[in-house]
């Protein structure tokens, strides 16, 4: 898939309107400069942004992935309209989350500098988004309506430090590259889990645990 490609599906099938384009924009120029300071994203990435990091973070998103009445449903289920996005690092897909819904979106991310980088795109693109500047462990949060993780832990990990900020019905979506199948029957054992893998819509080697998760008593 190439750069445009990318651009075009964002358009087409996101609907992506000219003010959050320009919000994406400015938010790809303000990673681009602060790579001068910090390594947010490897550098080979930078040239396939909007494949590697922009779609793969708006898929989160589409209708195949995440239908509008549970997102809907879980707006109105009691636990408020809210994502936690786990080791957000340079803000994927926790900042194109927020960027493109009206989801209230908490950036859980433990290096300071990395959460001071955060909070200076939430400040310049007035989003509707905070910044927990923390260890997963040592996180006071709330309970979540939806809970993403991208290239954070291995899946067992994962769900045992997400467990705190979760529900029955919250719902876990998960980018786990080319081993999703593998680390759901992994975890099996100890969680019930409703999950599913469902394909990238950038790697088609790639998939994506969509669902709900309760620990075995």
């Amino acid at each position: 898939m190439t750069e445009d490609e990318a651009k075009a599906i964002l358009s087409n099938e996101f609907n992506v309107s000219r003010e959050t384009l320009e919000k994406i924009n400015l938010y790809i120029e303000m990673l681009k400069k602060e790579m001068q300071n910090q390594n947010l994203i490897s550098a080979a990435s930078l040239d396939h942004i909007w494949v590697r990091h922009i779609l793969d973070s708006a898929q989160l998103l589409h209708a195949d992935i995440f239908p509008a009445e549970k997102a809907k449903g879980l707006q109105s289920s009691g636990t408020g309209a809210s994502w936690l996005d786990m080791g957000s690092g340079a803000g994927f897909p926790g900042i194109i989350i927020a960027i493109m819904s009206n989801w209230n979106v908490t950036l859980l991310e433990s290096r300071t500098r990395r959460a001071a980088f955060l909070q200076s795109v939430i400040d310049a693109l007035d989003l509707d988004t905070s910044v927990a500047c923390a260890r997963a462990e040592t996180y006071d949060g709330d309970k979540f309506s939806v809970i993403s993780a991208r290239a954070f832990a291995p899946l067992p990990k994962l769900l045992r430090l997400a467990s705190p900020f979760s529900t029955r019905k919250t719902q876990y979506l998960l980018p786990k590259g080319r081993n999703a199948e593998n680390e759901l029957l992994e975890v099996r054992k100890k969680w019930s889990t409703k999950m599913k893998v469902i394909p990238s819509m950038t790697d088609s080697e790639a998939g994506i645990l969509v669902g709900t998760v309760k620990q075995h008593d």
